[in-house]
Order: structure tokens, then C-alpha cells, then sequence
């Protein structure tokens, strides 16, 4: 068997209300798979996180180093793709497309051995995941209190016992974000703040005090992701766990924030990280330096099943009777070929989220959604 093409698929839905995080507007959504051809016809699946465009052209930029090589020699593979563009591509763009290749070798590996994805990463450990609801943007036209407040208590209402909202908007209307979604969704649902790295120190570290009060499980992202001395300024000042890394890249790109303890909980991401074969490593360095693992998790099915396929492998660190089991960030903002993509969808039932036990991703891809979601200019 040895890889005899590789396609890439843009999605793309215009929204109809634009959002904002801290750092990035949507004013639609827009996101790219990596499709990977075997010669006997197995077909494998990946995601690349970030701007779609630029990843699907250096996943093209990949293919010299792909064809004709043997799919299931995933770590040889990637180690050879890094080491092609390790020059100019420690991180970013170069990172990220590898990661939707290897994703997609990983669910080829899978195919041919005919198991799930955790089972080759030694084993599950759990057969289904409990899931937190990302959302609370702001979005134009509304008013961010109300409008946070009203999403967060729906979230409740359909069994999540765990939101996340977003802020680095100023410390003191985050703060009446805050505020207002705790009253709505009661005590004993947990709630997480993501700041997109909108705050410098100063900032992170007055919101940070101010809202401990609100029983806040961690504050994520509250700087800027080169700063790693702003990040243990953060962590060491102000009483609310610090969480980060979605766009630290690599083993090499969690090395300091590891050593030097800039966080209590990291967020590598599948589709940015490195895939399958780097993510594993992240996280056995994460178990070394007695550093949580709450793995980020912001694309379509693709990366949702990779995720599923990922923590049902997790190792509980430590390990003891009732381990910290992890938990999934599962994306409610609108997007429709979020689920269309695949003929099952991977729906949450009360802020629970089943394991597929099938091959490799345990997905099938619906093709005609494929076209349907296709960007129609250009």
C-alpha cells in the first residue's frame, strides 16, 4: 500500500450574525480536510487548524515528500516532512497542514488494521467523554451581557455540566459578562474564560482576582502566546488556574511553557500541535511535569472524532481508583457542515459525547456535503 494522492477540501458557509473573539472576527466559517489516497484505495481523513487557504497550499507543498511512501509509517513520515521545510517552519502554517496529513494517516492505519485510532495509541481507557460548551462570542447587533448569559443557561438547560466564555474585551465589562453568566447558569455548573490572548499582564492579572469570586475552573489564554514571562506573571499573581497552548506547535513548542510552568492545564490541538504522533508526545511531557491535558477542539467532525479517538487513549494522570477524567470542548457556535460532513454526526446526549468504536477516525465522510459546502467563488 503506498500513498498515491493527496486532496485538500475547503468548507465554507457564510454567517448570517458575524462574532468576535479578542483577537479575530467570523464572518463566516471557513475550514479545510485533508484527504489522503492509497494506491488499493483506502482513503484516510485529516483537518488542518487555522486559515484555510494558506494550510490547503502547503499541504500541497507536502506532496513530494508523500507519494509513493508507505501511509502507516506515520512517525517515519513525519519526521521527514519536518524535517523538509524545519528551516523556515518551526511553527505555523507548516505545523498545522502536517497535522491534518498525519491525522489522515492515522485514520489509514486504522482502516488497514481494522481498529479504532485509540486502539493503536495503546488502548482505551474510557468509552465516552464528557463534553464542555464553547460559545459566548460576541456577536454584532446584541448585547454581549444579555445575549452570554441567555446562551450559557441554554447550555445548561441541554445537559452541559461545563461552558466556557469569551473575553478580553476590558476588565470591566468582562466582568459584568461574567457576573451575568454565573447568575444565569447557577453554583454548580463549571465555568472556564478564554481570553484569546486579548490582555497584556497587567490586565490578566486585575481580571484574574476580581473574577475568582466567580468560581472560574481556569482562565485560558490570557496573553499573548510568544509572551511565556507575562504567562507565569499571570499564573503567579492572580488566583485562577492559567491554561494555554493551542497554537504552541510541537514537542519543541511546549518544551519552556513545560519547564518553566507557565500554565496548570495545556490545550495542545490535534489539527495544530502535529496530529496523532506529536500529540502523544505533548502529552506524555505534560504527565512528566504533573501538568494537566484539556485538549483544545475547534473544527468539523473530522477533528471532533480525531479528538474522541485521541482522549479515549489519554492516560488518567495520576493514575488512581477515580482518575481526572478529561474533559471535550465541543464548539456550539453556528456551523452548519460542522456535522453535515459525516453520515453520522457526533452529537453531544445531555453534555455527553459517545466514542466511535469503528476504524480508524470511526467516520464516514458524506462526499455530497463535501460539494455542497465548497466555497462557490473561485
Amino acid at each position: 500500500m503506498k500513498i498515491a494522492d493527496i486532496r485538500t477540501h475547503l468548507l465554507e458557509h457564510r454567517l448570517d450574525v458575524a462574532f468576535e473573539s479578542a483577537s479575530m472576527r467570523f464572518d463566516r466559517r471557513l475550514h479545510v480536510l485533508v484527504e489522503v489516497i492509497c494506491d488499493d484505495g483506502t482513503v484516510g481523513w485529516g483537518e488542518c487548524l487555522g486559515p484555510a487557504r494558506p494550510n490547503a497550499a502547503v499541504v500541497e507543498a507536502y506532496k513530494p515528500w508523500l507519494i509513493g511512501k508507505d501511509p502507516l509509517e506515520t512517525e517515519k513520515i513525519w519526521a521527514q516532512c519536518y524535517n523538509a521545510l524545519r528551516d523556515q517552519g518551526q511553527r505555523g502554517l507548516t505545523i498545522t497542514a502536517l497535522s491534518g496529513i498525519d491525522i489522515a494517516l492515522w485514520d489509514i492505519k486504522g482502516k488497514h488494521f481494522g481498529v479504532p485510532v485509540s486502539t493503536l495509541l495503546g488502548g482505551r481507557f474510557r468509552q465516552e467523554v464528557r463534553a464542555y460548551a464553547t460559545g459566548s462570542f460576541k456577536r454584532d447587533g446584541v448585547d454581549r451581557v444579555a445575549d452570554n448569559a441567555a446562551e450559557m443557561a441554554g447550555h445548561r438547560a441541554a445537559g452541559f455540566h461545563a461552558g466556557k466564555i469569551k473575553i478580553g474585551f476590558g476588565v470591566k465589562e468582562d466582568l459584568e459578562v461574567i457576573r451575568a453568566v454565573r447568575d444565569a447558569i447557577g453554583p454548580d455548573m463549571r465555568l472556564m474564560i478564554d481570553a484569546n490572548h486579548g490582555y497584556d499582564a497587567i490586565e490578566a492579572i486585575s481580571l484574574g482576582k476580581q473574577a475568582a469570586d466567580y468560581d472560574i475552573d481556569w482562565f485560558e489564554e490570557p496573553v499573548t502566546p510568544e509572551h511565556l514571562a507575562a504567562y507565569r506573571d499571570v499564573r503567579a499573581n492572580q488566583p485562577i488556574p492559567v491554561a494555554g497552548g493551542e497554537t504552541w506547535h510541537t514537542r519543541w513548542g511546549f518544551a519552556e511553557p513545560f519547564q518553566t510552568r507557565c500554565v496548570d492545564i495545556a490545550q495542545p490541538d490535534l489539527c495544530g500541535v502535529g496530529g496523532f504522533t506529536e500529540a502523544k508526545r505533548v502529552v506524555d511531557m505534560a504527565a512528566l511535569h504533573g501538568i494537566r491535558v484539556v485538549p483544545h477542539v475547534w473544527g468539523t467532525a473530522v477533528q471532533i472524532a480525531a479528538a474522541l479517538q485521541f482522549m479515549a487513549a489519554m492516560v488518567p494522570s495520576p493514575v488512581r481508583v477515580n482518575p481526572i477524567e478529561p474533559i471535550m470542548e465541543f464548539d456550539r457556535t453556528h456551523n452548519p457542515f460542522r456535522q453535515a460532513i459525516v453520515t453520522t454526526p457526533l452529537e453531544h446526549q445531555r453534555g455527553v459525547v459517545t466514542i466511535p468504536d469503528g476504524p480508524g477516525l470511526g467516520i464516514e465522510i458524506d462526499r455530497a456535503a463535501l460539494r455542497e459546502f465548497a466555497p462557490k467563488e473561485g
